[in-house]
């Protein structure tokens, strides 16, 4: 007995999305994660690479996003490499085709000051390696005062290669009244 994604509380500008991406039955994480999510909770989730963890919790993040004039980050992500956040980034979008939120993505090894003018554009939702977001915080390029939710992926892989620091330092930065969502295989 397969769940369907209309039996989620989902809006029809996502189930438009997912269906123009071929889902049609969330994984179990998805089930799982969805309603604890929804109610504001802090979560720590574990499911193996593969399970659909990055739905996971963009669902119920877009789920109850609210577009705001203010162009500074609401909900931030975090994972531990380049890859990630451009495969991030582009799930994102492709979920969010039918809403107004702007979605980014930065991260170490490029130019920073290129970044920097995209976010000074506006981005609702910023996705993001720790090292370069500590950059961007520190230079004064992101605010972090309208942050709702952080979601930080592949945790422990994040800690294993030494961005404990960095992780440490933005979340001792950031406003205390967030949602916090781990996620690690």
């Amino acid at each position: 007995m397969h769940m369907k994604f209309e039996e989620l509380n989902l809006n029809k500008q996502l189930l438009e999305a997912l269906s123009d991406l071929g889902y049609v039955h969330p994984t179990t994480i998805q089930q799982k994660a969805f309603s604890v999510i929804m109610s504001g909770r802090d979560v720590v989730g574990i499911a193996q690479t593969g399970t659909g963890k990055t739905l996971a919790y963009l669902l119920p993040m877009l789920r109850q996003w609210e577009f705001s004039k203010d162009r500074s980050p609401k909900i931030i992500v975090m994972v531990p490499t380049r890859e990630l956040v451009m495969q991030l980034v582009e799930t994102a979008q492709k979920l969010s085709a039918y809403m107004t939120i702007t979605v980014k993505g930065v991260y170490g090894g490029t130019n920073i000051r290129t970044q920097m003018a995209h976010i000074n554009e506006g981005v609702d939702m910023l996705v993001a390696t720790p090292g370069r977001l500590l950059d961007l915080i520190l230079n004064g390029t992101v605010n972090l005062k309208l942050v709702k939710r952080l979601v930080i992926d592949e945790v422990d892989e994040m800690l294993s290669i030494g961005f404990s620091y960095q992780l440490s330092t933005i979340l001792n930065l950031m406003p205390p009244r967030r949602q916090n969502l781990l996620f690690s295989a």
